[in-house]
């Protein structure tokens, strides 16, 4: 019954945030400009100082691996671990791929971050094979920290 509870306040938490990306290019562009206007001198978090184009790569990224977390959360709650497991590989691993992309970012602590944020899901993926969900919720949360912790340190 807990494990269904929880599984249940994930994906209301983590699909929550999914919705908000699914408005209209008009809505977009409306947030793009908000966030542009805003004053950042009392944002306390780094910038990466990003090129527009690198932004857009990056936040394309970065709403990829939220919707792998949902995806996995969702398969977790049907006990389809085998598959959750591929997927926690395949879109957030530290695939050949995935360490190129983190390791052209200059800041180090960033690509440092993002590199144990990518390893962790590859133990999550192995963690999904042992069909525990418990197991699996504690390493996709593990996973997560990395997520808040970027979000609360660096900023586009």
């Amino acid at each position: 019954m807990n494990r269904n509870l929880l599984a249940t306040c994930i994906l209301f938490f983590v699909g929550m945030p999914l919705g908000s990306f699914a408005g209209s290019q008009e809505q977009e562009m409306s947030q793009m400009m908000h966030h542009s206007m805003m004053d950042h001198a009392d944002d306390g978090r780094i910038s990466l100082g990003l090129s527009a184009k690198m932004k857009r790569h990056q936040l394309a990224n970065m709403r990829s691996h939220l919707e792998a977390i949902q995806g996995i959360v969702g398969l977790i709650g049907k006990g389809d671990f085998d598959t959750a497991s591929e997927l926690a590989h395949n879109r957030l691993g530290l695939t050949e791929d995935m360490q190129k992309m983190c390791n052209m970012f200059e800041n180090e602590n960033f690509r440092n971050l993002g590199l144990q944020f990518h390893k962790s899901a590859d133990h999550l993926a192995e963690v999904l094979k042992t069909k525990d969900a418990n197991q699996s919720l504690q390493a996709l949360s593990e996973t997560m920290g990395y997520c808040v912790q970027c979000h609360a340190t660096f900023r586009q």
